[in-house]
């Protein structure tokens, strides 16, 4: 081979090799930018730069409060990663600390899954489990104890996902609404719709999955849109129930099932041995996982404000720290309302900004919007717009849809909704005499 040729054939294999590098190392384009994936040890550092949906206050690290004359501080004793204080019905901000965090969700996730599925399906209707529909729960999963060839309602079901935060009772519904993957999709898509745009979904029950974020804003966007559905109000409010337990054969032989009382992990609803039931707390859902750490989100409603405060991960390490934590906000919340001025807003879903409650709206249990089964339990699916907000004390059988521990029964037409393309705010959510009695 002449030199000339070599050298050639050189250059050729030099700049190749320089190619290759450069392509290594270049920074990837933002459109291909890699899903975000949440380690077992997440950052203790929020990112530079977050999303600015609701302002541009709330994507900027730190706490983000308008302090003045006759504004309380903030409580000192917060601990949280990330957390938002708002005005359920108005929208509006009141405080916040790195509320566009992207972090593990854990169960919190749920509130997603519900909104997105329990329209779907009437809750007097019956589902038979295969063993197929339990196979994919993750290891280590909280259950309700559901159990393969038994027979449940939807009632049933969603009794399991918002009171035990039983992953086997989503992966059966998810199996019901199509599979697992068609029910991913169809909750990135609501998430989307909903501008909740932290949230990836790998897994409808928020089991950690590399891959699956959320943030305080988000989770707040999916109670915010999950109580106005009239049964999302109910099931994420009651206390305690009964649950279908398993079929088996009494001392005579007969085949009898009988069932057992499941209580909400909702400390701030339930109460536990160092924490109080919170005055005027109406839901909504809790998780823990080794990724998420503690997470909770908590409405509640005191001198005719209702408050949304969601808290992730909190440093401190003592019992029911999320609950506390949430309670200080709570508290903080109701003493500010009305005093201080707002550090952004929890947005409308696409294509609704701008709509304004309407003289005469009604619930979405009452409108035909596809609310699953109403709240009279008699499997009509037609809301009662007449009925009082009282709650029931005591625990009824958990398939007939009556006699739960509720806290939070409403009256059609006195809550925001989403429906006809309109989300409507600015309304009342009274709560009932049940809540108001607990001081």
């Amino acid at each position: 081979m002449s030199a000339s040729k070599k050298t050639a054939k050189r250059t050729l294999l030099v700049t190749s090799a320089t190619l290759l590098s450069a392509a290594l190392t270049a920074p990837v384009p933002a459109f291909a930018a890699p899903k975000p994936t949440p380690s077992a040890s997440p950052s203790v550092t929020p990112p530079a730069k977050m999303s600015t949906v609701g302002g541009e206050r709330l994507g900027q690290a730190g706490t983000q409060v308008n302090l003045a004359t006759g504004v309380p501080v903030i409580p000192k004793d917060i601990t949280a990663r990330s957390w938002i204080v708002s005005d359920a019905e108005s929208g509006d901000v009141l405080a916040a600390h790195n509320a566009h965090w992207r972090l593990p969700p854990a169960s919190t996730l749920k509130m997603l899954f519900a909104d997105t599925v329990l329209p779907k399906f009437p809750r007097t209707l019956k589902h038979k489990v295969t063993p197929a529909e339990l196979a994919d729960v993750g290891a280590g999963s909280s259950m309700v104890g559901i159990k393969e060839k038994e027979t449940y309602t939807v009632h049933d079901l969603w009794l399991g996902v918002f009171l035990r935060s039983g992953n086997d009772a989503v992966h059966v519904l998810s199996h019901m609404n199509g599979g697992i993957g068609a029910t991913v999709k169809e909750m990135n898509e609501h998430a989307e719709e909903l501008q909740a745009l932290d949230t990836h979904v790998v897994s409808p029950d928020g089991y950690d999955e590399r891959g699956q974020v959320s943030s305080a804003y988000d989770l707040t966007l999916f109670a915010r849109s999950g109580l106005q559905k009239k049964d999302f109000r109910e099931y994420c409010s009651t206390v305690s129930a009964k649950f279908p337990g398993e079929t088996k054969k009494n001392k005579k032989g007969k085949s009898a099932r009988g069932s057992f009382e499941i209580q909400n992990t909702n400390r701030l609803l339930a109460g536990d041995s160092d924490i109080s039931v919170y005055q005027g707390i109406a839901g909504v859902k809790n998780g823990n996982t080794t990724n998420a750490g503690a997470t909770f989100t908590g409405v509640a409603e005191r001198g005719g404000k209702v408050l949304l405060v969601t808290v992730m991960n909190p440093e401190k390490n003592e019992h029911n720290e999320v609950y506390k934590e949430t309670a200080r906000l709570l508290d903080w919340g109701f003493r500010a309302a009305g005093k201080v001025q707002p550090v952004g807003e929890l947005v409308a879903p696409k294509g609704s900004e701008g709509a304004g409650a309407q003289p005469g709206s009604t619930d979405a249990a009452d409108s035909g919007s596809g609310e699953a089964g109403g709240g009279s339990g008699d499997g009509s699916g037609k809301g009662d717009s007449s009925a009082s907000p009282v709650a029931k004390a005591s625990s009824g059988a958990g398939s007939d849809g009556g006699g739960m521990g509720v806290a939070l029964g409403i009256a059609g037409g006195v809550v925001v909704l989403l429906a006809g393309g309109a989300f409507l705010i600015n309304r009342r959510w009274p709560l009932p005499e049940l809540v108001r009695r607990r001081r």
